[in-house]
Order: structure tokens, then C-alpha cells, then sequence
């Protein structure tokens, strides 16, 4: 057998195993398998590719062979650097700008693939298009994951850019960029690809610029299909069957979860991408606006003493929970409330923290038993007979204007109806308002204790408490 007949065989496989692996991470049960499976097809994918290279370079082998030998100890040595520095807490800005690494990929992709055909003498028009797109997509994920990293890690603010008819300046860059691929395909050269190049850049970084905070889950998902269609993109460059299967399955997934996201926000796509209501974190609502009033500021004993009698408690987590990495005392008292023959359970939204699934892996890590963590569905009904509901860390998630205020502008958004339970009690550092800059009236209602201060350290409080009385 050739090598190229053995490299598709094991490509197969990959692309097999890597439906396995999306079916697995489907469930939090299978997610351990899923993940294992993927990174089998990713192991196989890898050494396909390494024996075609090998198999079909025009260079000697000892040379090829030292090259792919660099390239697999730069990025090993990257990855577990980065793997084993960074916290939960970093990892939707680390996702951001892994999918940037994908769009920078595609754009070099597209101008090696061009000048390599132009070098050979081929103008094959179906090449160009693909060419001209993936650098369009390519370019556009790049950009955008920057801009998302940058405002995810603190680096820039998270309020939303608002240019004057920045519709418009999509909308006239979107057609500049149609226009210039037809330029490409029409007169190939390399000016009208790099004119394709800039416009292509600008647009990426203006769309998620002018997306605000409380969009940022929203658009790590939709950047996770904007790098699938660029990876599917140079598949068809290269001719590589695996990647374009590969980076298909990425978008139409990334794609899928995003709609779903839209769907818990009661939003459209379409409004997401064209700008949010996301605020910077911790502004005071826009104009001063919102609901003002009095709030109850509890202590860790009261907290206690209210857990002590409850018969049901609902634990509603978010972003918050993961910057004061509170999952493991907070995985404590829920063994301890459970040993002591109260019901809890978890209700999570589906845009709780800033990374699809957040919250979920957060208390997978701290081995909270999968059948209490339920989704926002599956929970809200059962608030209204709820004991005790404990928001760590969470905000725009539950707050009721969604649902009472017509003018709020999360007006419409499914929440948890926390306020419904006999008992709230919320914590956070401080009054100040969440990741979308919108005020919470739920922080001011009469059954609402305020539990200031680090999560981590109140919960510890508590559990003290609990084992102390």
C-alpha cells in the first residue's frame, strides 16, 4: 500500500472517532469518553499526516522528518505550558485565542496555496474560490478571537464599541470583501488578496467589538464555528479529506450551540452578531437607570442558621464561583447539607459564566454527583417550593427585570426564578452590577440576604458554622 492509500484509511477512522467523540460530550457521563476518543483521533490524525509527509515530500526524508520532529516539540512544549498554567477561571480567553491560532492558520494557508499554484501554473478557478474564502474566514476569526481574548482576560474593556451605522460599516465591509473575492477570482494576483486580507481583518475585529459582555459566551461559540469553516476552508486548499471533515463537524457544532445559547437569551443570532446590550463590568447602569432601594446584608452564621432548617436547597452558580474558585468548599457544604437530609440541587443557565458549559466543568472537577446539576428548565418550576436558593457568583442569570421590566435591555431573556424560593441569599464582593452592567432589583427584595465578601471564604464560613452548631 502507498502512503497515501494508508494515510486516507487512518483518516477514516480519525474523522470516526471524532463523531464519537462530539456523541460523547453530549452527556456529562460520557464526556471522559468522548474526550478520550477524540484524542486518539487526533493522535491517529497526526501520525496520518506525518507518514503522507514523509511519503509524498519532494524533499529528502531526514529533512522532512527533523522538520516535523521541530514543529511537534514547539507545539507539545506550548501546549503543556499552557495546560498547566492556566486556571478555570482563564479558560474562555484561553479558547478565544486557541481559535485565532486557527484563522492566522487558514490565511497563511491561502497565500502558500495560491503562490504554490502559481509557481506550478495553475489558475483553477474552484482553487481561487477557495482560496479567497478561507482567507476571508481565516482572517475574520483571527481578528475577532483577539478582540474576544483581549476583553475576556481583562485586557480591554468589555463594554461594546458603538460607532456611528456600525451596521453599515459591516455591511459595506462584508460586500467590499464579496467584491474583492470576485476581483481574485476574475484576475488572480496577489493585491486583491491582500486588499481581501486587510478588509477581511478589519471586519473581524469591529463585529466583536462592538459585542458586548454579556454576549461573550455567545461569541466563544460562535468564534468555535467561525475556526471550524476556516480549518474546513484549508482542508479543501490542501486537499486534506480529514481536516475539511474536521472543520465541519467544529462548525456546525459551534454553530448549533450558539443558536441554542440564543435561544436561552431569547435573542436572535443575527442581534448578537450585530452588537449586544453587554455593558462594562461593574458600571453603573446606563444613565443611572434601575431599580435603587435598600438591601439586607447578612453573615455566614445567618446563612447557617437559615441552611440548618431548610428541607430543599438550590445552588445557582456563576462566573463569580469560578474567579474566587469556590467549587470545592462549595461541593463541601453540599455533602454536609446532604448528609444532614436536605435535598439540593444546582440550577444552572445556559450562559452561566463566560464559556459554554462553565459552571458544568467546574463542578464535575470539584466531583459533584452529575444527577443534582440540572439545567434552568429542569429546575425553575421547583423554585417556588424551594427553602433556600444560594446565588454564588451569579447575576444577569437571575434577575427578574428580564421578566418584569419591558424597558431592561435583558427584557424577554429566560432567568431563573430564584426569588420565588422563601429564602435568597446572594453573593457577591460588592452592589455592583454584573458582567452586562444591568442593575438587579432581586438584590433589594425582602426575602434577599446580601452575603458580601470572597465566595470562597463565606462558604467556608458556613461550613464552619454548620459543623460548629
Amino acid at each position: 500500500m502507498t502512503a497515501t492509500s494508508v494515510a486516507q484509511a487512518v483518516y477514516v477512522l480519525a474523522a470516526v472517532l471524532f463523531v464519537l467523540s462530539l456523541a460523547g460530550l453530549s452527556k456529562q457521563e460520557s464526556a471522559r469518553r468522548g474526550n478520550v476518543l477524540g484524542m486518539v483521533g487526533m493522535v491517529l490524525a497526526l501520525a496520518a499526516t506525518i507518514v503522507l509527509a514523509l511519503g509524498t515530500s519532494a524533499r529528502p526524508v531526514l529533512v522532512t522528518a527533523l522538520l516535523v520532529v521541530v514543529v511537534l516539540l514547539v507545539g507539545a512544549a506550548v501546549g503543556t505550558w499552557r495546560a498547566r498554567r492556566v486556571e478555570m477561571t482563564q479558560m474562555p480567553e484561553l479558547i478565544a485565542i486557541l481559535h485565532s491560532f486557527v484563522g492566522a492558520a487558514a490565511v497563511l494557508v491561502g497565500f502558500n496555496s495560491y503562490l504554490t499554484a502559481q509557481a506550478a501554473g495553475h489558475d483553477d478557478v474552484a482553487h481561487l474560490v477557495e482560496v479567497s474564502l478561507g482567507v476571508l474566514v481565516g482572517a475574520v476569526t483571527f481578528t475577532g478571537s483577539v478582540v474576544a481574548f483581549l476583553k475576556l482576560s481583562g485586557r480591554t474593556r468589555s463594554a461594546p464599541l458603538q460607532l456611528p451605522g456600525r451596521n453599515l460599516l459591516n455591511l459595506g465591509a462584508l460586500v467590499a470583501s464579496l467584491g474583492l473575492v470576485a476581483w481574485f477570482v476574475v484576475a488572480p494576483s496577489v493585491w486583491p488578496l491582500l486588499l481581501l486580507t486587510v478588509v477581511s481583518l478589519a471586519l473581524g475585529w469591529h463585529l466583536v467589538a462592538s459585542i458586548g459582555g454579556g454576549d461573550m459566551p455567545v461569541v466563544v461559540s460562535m468564534l468555535n464555528s467561525y475556526s471550524g469553516w476556516a480549518a474546513a476552508a484549508a482542508g479543501f486548499m490542501l486537499g486534506n479529506d480529514l481536516l475539511i471533515v474536521t472543520g465541519a463537524l467544529v462548525g456546525s457544532s459551534g454553530a448549533i450551540l450558539s443558536y441554542i445559547m440564543c435561544r436561552a437569551m431569547n435573542r436572535s443570532f443575527v442581534s448578537v452578531i450585530l452588537g449586544g446590550f453587554g455593558a462594562e463590568e461593574g458600571a453603573a447602569p446606563a444613565g443611572g437607570e434601575g431599580p435603587q432601594g435598600e438591601h439586607r446584608e447578612v453573615s455566614a452564621d445567618d446563612v447557617a442558621a437559615l441552611l440548618r432548617d431548610a428541607r430543599s436547597v438550590v445552588i445557582t452558580p456563576g462566573y463569580g464561583m469560578a474567579v474566587a474558585k469556590a467549587q470545592y468548599p462549595v461541593a463541601d457544604l453540599v455533602q454536609l447539607l446532604r448528609d444532614g437530609g436536605a435535598q439540593v440541587r444546582f440550577g444552572v443557565h445556559p450562559v452561566a459564566g463566560r464559556l459554554p458549559g462553565h459552571m458544568n466543568v467546574l463542578l464535575a472537577e470539584a466531583r459533584v454527583p452529575y444527577d443534582i446539576v440540572l439545567e434552568m428548565d429542569e429546575i425553575n418550576d421547583d423554585l417556588a417550593g424551594t427553602d433556600v436558593v444560594l446565588v454564588i457568583g451569579a447575576n444577569d442569570t437571575v434577575n427578574p427585570a428580564a421578566l418584569d421590566d419591558p424597558g431592561s435591555p435583558i427584557a424577554g431573556m429566560p432567568v431563573l426564578h430564584v426569588w420565588e424560593a422563601e429564602q435568597v441569599v446572594v453573593f457577591k464582593r460588592s452592589m455592583a452590577a454584573g458582567y452586562a452592567g444591568v442593575q438587579n432589583p432581586l438584590f433589594f427584595r425582602e426575602n434577599t440576604g446580601m452575603l458580601f465578601g470572597d465566595a470562597k471564604l463565606r462558604v467556608e464560613d458556613i461550613v464552619a458554622a454548620l459543623r460548629a452548631g
